[in-house]
């Protein structure tokens, strides 16, 4: 395993340094949110919503729409994996939170999806 890992990053490497650009294009399959506190709020403001946001994040994950979730290491904010194929429809999930409604935290979407380059790796070979 260790080895195609090794080979897809090498891969993705030669197209990036390659002078012909290679288009690597895949399905978003999730989005990855990053939550942060807006600047010149308050712990006290985010404290009183917090455990109306906790319920509500926890039906999102309930429901299969929040898949994985992570405190920052740095204490400023969360991590969401959201199963969403565009970050439209990640926006409208995040954007219904407590915390999101009452404007008090900014957040950060990327699309997320299949490694590209491991395509390659198992798509016909016309030279052989």
């Amino acid at each position: 395993m260790k080895q195609l890992f090794q080979a897809a990053g090498l891969m993705a490497g030669a197209a990036l340094t390659a002078n012909t650009q290679v288009p690597f294009s895949t399905k978003t399959t999730e989005v990855m949110v990053r939550m942060t506190p807006k600047p010149g709020v308050q712990r006290e403001q985010i404290q009183k919503v917090m455990p109306e946001e906790v319920r509500a994040t926890v039906r999102l994950y309930v429901e299969g729409k929040i898949r994985q979730w992570y405190s920052r290491s740095d204490g400023r904010g969360v991590v969401f994996i959201v199963n969403a194929t565009s970050v439209a429809e990640a926006e409208a999930l995040i954007g219904a939170l407590p915390l999101s409604k009452a404007n008090l935290v900014d957040d950060e979407y990327t699309e997320l999806g299949p490694l590209a380059p491991l395509g390659s790796l198992i798509a016909p070979n016309p030279s052989r």
